[in-house]
């Protein structure tokens, strides 16, 4: 990821993290309408966009290797190999975010009622 979309991506995770503090449950499963979050993105939204926006990386990096290993003119391997190496960091930074989530999932489940 370049240093502009890893801004924009913290940016967003400081706006729910703030919206999340924001709610207050008045029920289980129940919020009021003045905790509600105001906008229309919702987490499931957000992670859909980082999951595409690796993706993407991934898919242009192989079609830049591709290039590259066909002769191309104008590809370079500094190029490719930038390229494929800040797809593979994003793909570890994804896998980490998913391990993460995977682990507070099960550390909800297992707290006592």
């Amino acid at each position: 990821m370049s240093s502009p979309q890893i801004s924009q991506v913290l940016a967003e995770m400081r706006a729910l993290q703030a919206r999340v503090g924001a709610v207050q449950l008045v029920q289980p499963g129940m919020r009021t309408a003045e905790s509600a979050p105001s906008s229309g993105v919702d987490f499931a939204h957000l992670l859909k966009q980082s999951i595409d926006g690796v993706a993407q990386m991934e898919n242009r990096a192989d079609s830049l290797a591709d290039a590259y290993e066909a002769g191309a003119k104008g590809v370079d391997l500094t190029r490719v190999m930038l390229e494929v190496q800040k797809a593979g960091l994003a793909f570890r930074a994804m896998t980490e975010v998913r391990n993460k989530l995977i682990d507070a999932y099960n550390q909800v489940m297992s707290m006592p009622v």
